[in-house]
Order: C-alpha cells, then sequence, then structure tokens
C-alpha cells in the first residue's frame, strides 16, 4: 500500500500533515519536549475580546512591564476553529502560554503537537523552528 492510498483511507492523518507529524503520533511513548506547541481554544465569545487576541495585548503587556526582551521567544498560530467553543485555535510555544497565563488569561488546552498545522498562519511573533523552548 502506498503512502497515498494511505493517507486517504486513514481519517485520522489528513493531507495536510506531514510525515513528521505522522511519526509523532505513532510514538506514543514520544518525549513531551517534542511537543512545542499548545493548542488553546478559543470560543466565540472569546474572540470578541480584543484583550483575548495576543496581537493586540501581549505586545503592550512586555511593554509595560519591562519584558520587551522576550518578544523574539513568541511564536503563535491562528486556525479557524470548527464551532462555537472552539472559533480560534490558537498554537502557542511554551514562551507563549508562559507569558499568555502571566496576563491573568485562564487558556483552554485541548492538545500539543510538534508543530502548527500548515494551514495555521503566523499570528504573533517569530516563524516556527525545530528548537525546543
Amino acid at each position: 500500500m502506498n503512502e497515498e492510498a494511505f493517507t486517504q483511507e486513514s481519517p485520522q492523518f489528513s493531507s495536510e500533515h506531514t510525515s513528521n507529524d505522522l511519526l509523532f503520533r505513532l510514538d506514543p511513548d514520544g518525549n513531551r519536549k517534542s511537543l512545542n506547541y499548545d493548542i488553546v481554544a478559543q470560543s466565540s465569545d472569546d474572540v470578541q475580546d480584543v484583550r483575548n487576541a495576543p496581537p493586540f495585548s501581549i505586545g503592550p503587556y512586555l511593554i509595560e512591564s519591562g519584558q520587551t526582551e522576550l518578544l523574539t521567544t513568541i511564536s503563535i498560530y491562528s486556525e479557524r476553529g470548527a464551532n462555537r467553543d472552539q472559533a480560534r485555535l490558537l498554537y502557542m510555544n511554551a514562551a507563549a502560554v508562559r507569558i499568555w497565563k502571566a496576563m491573568g488569561r485562564n487558556p483552554t488546552m485541548i492538545g500539543a503537537q510538534h508543530r502548527p498545522p500548515r494551514t495555521a498562519l503566523l499570528m504573533y511573533g517569530v516563524p516556527f523552528s525545530d528548537r525546543a523552548d
């Protein structure tokens, strides 16, 4: 069976996943450090509050708190969610999650993965890298 046929027949692996994503899913005992991005779900109510949008809130918070050196450590990708409870999905690296929590946010974590999906767009910070935080 070729890889394309496997991908089409297996609903858990969509065509947007890479071979590395498949590798990480096939290794259930894999190291947690390989999961560089936490997945945060934001409801439609969350999305309506501009303070819940990292591009509008993280920068000012870091400037006001004198932590601008952290701006180059943040990586947040965003993707449209599938329903009202998950209207927006944020893929946040560890630095971004720490800052988000320090800001008083209570993120709804729904998972973690090695990197954001190809369909997610860089919302704030620096692009994905294989460097673990």
